[in-house]
């Protein structure tokens, strides 16, 4: 028997959107570009070749279109990893959730999701003006815990590696690891993006270890982040949202990745706050792969 989910749990808007995005199933393609500033979503549609839909809800904004016959959503999806949280599900509810019927469609849907980013390197050999594709993300927010088997998807012995040597002073608080889908990082790195693996912060001040006015906890963090190893593996950015696309895409069976423009050099304290030629090189390696 169909089981039918509640209007408060599947929220429709009288449009037949779903709720945050505002999206309608049949505005989804099976590509997917996220990124997190609104405005990016524009600067990317630029480069498609037509327009299937034109949507702008809060800070959600959807364009679908085709970029040399490949039909291509591009979402934003705002800050942080609670943001992420609403986004992947609804563009998992519209690929796999009959809304009519209000049931889980009987044949799956797999997306592919590359999120677009900016971030701060934590290494010297990770210049700005770069390009990162994280092959791990480590998460600070917590996020998958709230669904079931998250296990599985979890790299275990690198939480614990992280737990020891960095010497984790956030009590209550335990990072989790999540792999990006292996084939999409390669699909998308190929020679010239450098793998990495990337820290998604639930914060952009204190939990990057940056201070105004408020003093660390640990000021020593960063410090350990950046002498980590495991395996040969080093910590190589700072973002705020890769961890929770990992996590429920994996949980979801959807392909998953972020790739990330190096604006910030944690190391040196240096910043380039005039990135657009760098992102615009990133986004076309992006289109060209995806």
């Amino acid at each position: 028997m169909m089981t039918q989910i509640p209007p408060s749990e599947l929220i429709v808007n009288a449009d037949g959107s779903i709720f945050h995005l505002h999206l309608k199933p049949e505005h989804l393609a099976e590509r997917v570009i996220l990124t997190g500033d609104p405005a990016r979503v524009t600067l990317i549609a630029e480069y498609l070749e037509n327009r299937e839909c034109d949507v702008v809800n809060r800070e959600f904004h959807s364009i679908t279109g085709s970029y040399k016959g490949k039909r291509i959503t591009v979402v934003s999806h705002g800050i942080g990893c609670g943001n992420m949280d609403i986004a992947v599900n609804e563009l998992d509810a519209l690929a796999n959730i009959d809304f009519d019927l209000r049931a889980v469609k009987p044949v799956f849907r797999r997306l592919t999701m590359v999120r677009i980013g900016t971030s701060g390197s934590l290494q010297p050999f990770v210049p700005v003006g770069s390009y990162v594709a994280a092959e791990r993300a480590v998460g600070l927010d917590g996020v998958i815990y709230f669904y079931a088997r998250h296990e599985e998807v979890r790299d275990i012995r690198f939480e614990e590696a992280l737990l020891r040597q960095l010497e984790w002073p956030c009590n209550g608080l335990r990072p989790y690891v999540v792999h990006s889908d292996a084939s999409l990082v390669e699909q998308i790195a190929q020679h010239d993006i450098r793998r990495g693996i990337t820290i998604a912060a639930n914060g952009f001040y204190g939990p990057q270890g940056r201070t105004l006015r408020l003093p660390l906890h640990d000021p020593s963090l960063n410090a350990k982040i950046g002498t980590f190893d495991y395996h040969g593996c080093k910590i190589t950015n700072f973002e705020m949202e890769s961890s929770a696309l990992a996590g429920l895409a994996a949980l979801m069976g959807h392909r998953a990745a972020t790739v990330c423009c190096i604006i910030a050099g944690r190391v040196d304290y240096s910043m380039n706050t005039s990135y657009r030629d760098s992102l615009e090189g990133l986004i076309e390696k992006t289109l060209e792969r995806i």
